[in-house]
């Protein structure tokens, strides 16, 4: 059963977060600052989190830097209209998705399905390879686990399949969209700025120099691709 923490410094929203969710299959927890989730990811084994950005104590932003130093569970912001600059720095930190106040509550059930459903691996492709090596980068689908010239790299979950979906295809050449769709599983509109702030975060976790890539290369105008069989 999946473990879900609703983290929003408001209860009421905390509340409608709850009704939304009322799934039999979840197990709901509740922090109302970035604190107390920190805190309750020491306590239990939670699968996803929805995290406010603006709270007392200790903002999400810090709260999700924090709980990745150690975890790459989903997490979903909760933003306000007037927040974009704290949803790209929210993403440069490592959240794999965002909502806009007010929510609608069939978006909000929808992303937490596939994004618990990306993570749990459920519906997964059987012919997919287990493992897929190209040059120095190693991915092992069942283990869940990318190795960098043998030295394990620690990604998000969209980063994960970002970088699966290119190594199943090296060479290809995927569109911002073609890539939202795969990873996100939902409408691409405002894709491109969403996949180029993960890929350039990806960048800086598989590449020796970013600004001279070995590996994911940019097709100006087109989109990214993996290079086939590169070395060192």
């Amino acid at each position: 059963m999946p473990n879900i923490l609703l983290c929003d410094d408001e209860k009421d929203i905390v509340n409608a977060l709850k009704i939304y969710l009322s799934d039999p299959d979840y197990r709901i927890f509740t922090a109302y600052n970035g604190q107390e989730a920190v805190d309750m990811m020491e306590k239990e084994e939670i699968h996803l989190i929805l995290l406010d950005i603006m709270m007392p104590v200790m903002d999400g932003i810090t709260a999700m830097a924090k709980i990745r130093e150690k975890s790459n569970i989903p997490i979903i912001l909760l933003t306000a209209k007037s927040e974009d600059t704290d949803k790209i720095l929210g993403l440069n930190v490592g959240a794999d998705d965002y909502i806009t106040k007010p929510f609608n509550p069939m978006e909000v059930s929808a992303r937490v399905r596939s994004q618990l459903r990306r993570y749990l691996r459920l519906g997964s492709h059987a012919t997919e390879p287990e493992c897929i090596k190209i040059g120095g980068i190693e991915l092992n689908d069942k283990r869940k686990e990318v190795l960098l010239d043998g030295d394990e790299v620690s990604l998000t979950p969209k980063e994960y399949e970002i970088l699966k979906l290119l190594m199943n295809e090296p060479g290809k050449v995927f569109s911002p969209k073609d890539i939202y769709k795969a990873v996100w599983n939902a409408d691409p509109l405002g894709a491109e700025n969403t996949v180029a702030v993960h890929i350039r975060h990806l960048r800086e976790k598989i590449e020796i120099d970013p600004a001279q890539p070995r590996y994911l290369q940019v097709v100006f105008g087109q989109g990214y691709r993996i290079e086939k069989g590169r070395e060192r």
